[in-house]
């Protein structure tokens, strides 16, 4: 996609694009650094926010690590787009791929090694990616999810800013591209479990919660219903949504119900196949 002012504006509001136009101006990118189409910045706002696009996809695939939650791109992302407009980063590539064919084989694998014994996020989205199932329980996910809550405001309870949990669905897609359906919706529940037990603690970007509880809670059912042929696991999954109807907290309920029948449906249409 070419990366021209019309279309940056395309991906955001008017305000927005003007508020961009002032943070570059203002020299509020700190760095600044591409691989091919993925560029990734630090711009600084409130606080140092993290950014990354894609130039090469439609429109741009942007995200940012900051708590803008209305429609389309926020400053930072825009502010880094026209950067690119100007000035765009030189491509390390290149560079990259030159390092990685002069690399030796066993040192390689060393740094590899090394690099996913201390990195257990990294870790398992390698394993992910090489087509092995999870090593981790939904609890042990769970523990890292929660950890995130924890983490974005640590002297209260509340939560005000968006939290991030890029790495956990795209640990999931991973799973779902290797069909590793029953792995993916381990992830998934995680996902549900700690947004459900954790949205009343939720006080501001409502919109974002939501939307990751959803998308998690989509992809729990679908991939329980493609990966679970055993009756005893569908019995538990469909039971787990049940509990949750009451045992959450109340505003997604209805979800958890709704999600219990759209599961009893699917399995039920596979049965008839």
């Amino acid at each position: 996609m070419d990366v021209t002012e019309d279309t940056v504006r395309d991906i955001c509001t008017d305000a927005v694009f003007e508020r961009g136009e002032r943070y570059l101006a203002e020299g509020r990118i700190h760095e600044i650094h591409r691989v091919d189409s993925t560029v990734t910045a630090v711009v600084s706002g409130s606080r140092q926010y993290d950014v990354r696009v894609d130039l090469a996809a439609d429109g741009f695939a942007p995200w940012c690590d900051c708590p803008y939650d209305r429609p389309g791109a926020c400053k930072h992302v825009v502010a880094v787009l026209l950067r690119c407009v100007d000035d765009p980063p030189a491509d390390d590539g290149d560079r990259l791929d030159a390092a990685l064919d002069s690399a030796d084989d066993d040192e390689l694998r060393a740094f590899l090694r090394d690099e996913l014994a201390t990195n257990t996020d990294l870790r398992e989205r390698f394993l992910a990616g090489v087509g092995e199932p999870t090593s981790q329980s939904v609890g042990e996910l769970r523990a890292s999810i929660d950890r995130r809550f924890h983490e974005t405001n640590p002297e209260y309870h509340v939560v005000f800013e968006p939290i991030d949990f890029t790495q956990w669905f795209e640990l999931a897609n991973e799973y779902r591209e290797q069909e590793r359906h029953a792995s993916a919706a381990t992830v998934y529940r995680a996902l549900v479990e700690s947004l459900d037990d954790n949205m009343e603690r939720v006080d501001g970007a409502y919109d974002h919660f939501s939307r990751a509880f959803s998308q998690a809670l989509d992809g729990y059912v679908d991939c329980v219903a493609t990966a679970n042929r055993d009756a005893d696991a569908v019995t538990d999954a469909v039971a787990f949504l049940e509990e949750r109807v009451t045992a959450g907290t109340p505003v997604p309920a209805d979800h958890f119900e709704k999600a219990a029948v759209e599961l009893r449906a699917k399995l039920g249409e596979q049965a008839e196949e």
